[in-house]
């Protein structure tokens, strides 16, 4: 009989801790299950009626391109929203009991659209009640690599600890009072601000709240949130280094989206290089540059 594909859940690989499991698909090296020592999910389920994703790695862009192509001098490249390490076969490097490590290097598929040499290493490790996510994005070839990252991990709203949807927030660490940023309808950035719906430090989660898509907050503060309902579990995501954070559903979908990004949509109107765009970082050759997010189960 044929192998099953790599995003099978038997090709998944599996990890441990005291308090945490979780299963990574090699298919995106996209977390796809994170539970509690009682088993229960912590993590959407990628129910394909709704959303297909669990937590896909946004890499080389994150969002929408204008046209739905980018720019690099006087050439032209194709790349659909979020890019293509979500759907790109990872090799497993390295896995013992807590931890394993995945990487995606360039090929000719990955160089017709994004003619770089890069090299993406992604490690998974449990402590505990904590899963800590931290991808190298690595430049290997010889000439300056731009890029984007991002992480989009839904959670299940409401939790699994018999608290009702509507009970369900977000604590920042700080307040947040600047404003906020929307998506047009092709999944660009509109120019205008938006007063933030963070009150303070809380944000209550409601359906109507992502009828216009994403919220971006592209001036956070915090380093993390804490999210959850008043009693009960919570979870506090954590990001040490990234300076936009996205928070999305599809309204009425059990899951909640909190999305540390380095890079960002398109603006309405952009034609510019890719590597002047916002949210680009430029690594030298043979440059590294490390992106954390840490998943923590508290009560």
């Amino acid at each position: 009989m044929p192998s099953p594909p790599s995003d099978h859940p038997s090709r998944w690989i599996s990890i441990h801790s005291d308090e945490l499991s979780a299963l990574i698909d090699p298919r995106g090296a996209q977390l796809s299950a994170l539970r509690d020592r009682s088993g229960r999910d912590l993590l959407w389920n990628g129910d394909p009626s709704i959303w297909t994703g669990r937590a896909p790695l946004l890499f080389p862009i994150v969002g929408a391109l204008a046209g739905g192509r980018y720019r690099l001098g006087a050439n032209a490249y194709p790349l659909s929203r979020h890019g293509f390490a979500r759907g790109s076969d990872f090799e497993l490097v390295a896995a013992s009991a807590a931890s394993a490590v995945f990487r995606l290097g360039a090929d000719a598929a990955s160089f017709a659209v994004y003619p770089f040499h890069f090299e993406l290493e992604v490690h998974f490790e449990l402590e505990g009640a904590s899963l800590s996510v931290t991808t190298c994005v690595r430049n290997r070839g010889t000439a300056d690599m731009p890029a984007s990252f991002g992480y989009h991990p839904a959670l299940r709203w409401p939790l699994p600890f018999d608290q009702p949807r509507a009970a369900h927030g977000i604590e920042f660490e700080t307040e947040e009072p600047a404003p906020v940023r929307r998506l047009d309808a092709d999944g660009l950035l509109t120019p205008e601000h938006h007063p933030t719906p963070v009150v303070g430090r809380h944000l209550r989660l409601t359906d109507s709240l992502f009828e216009s898509d994403v919220i971006i907050l592209d001036a956070v503060r915090s380093r993390s949130v804490l999210y959850g309902a008043a009693a009960g579990p919570h979870i506090r995501v954590s990001f040490p280094a990234t300076p936009w954070l996205g928070i999305w559903t599809k309204p009425g979908a059990e899951f909640i989206c909190i999305e540390p990004w380095h890079g960002i949509a398109d603006p309405q109107g952009y034609d510019g290089d890719f590597r002047d765009k916002p949210g680009v970082f430029l690594l030298a050759p043979g440059d590294v540059r490390p992106i954390r997010m840490v998943l923590t189960l508290q009560d």
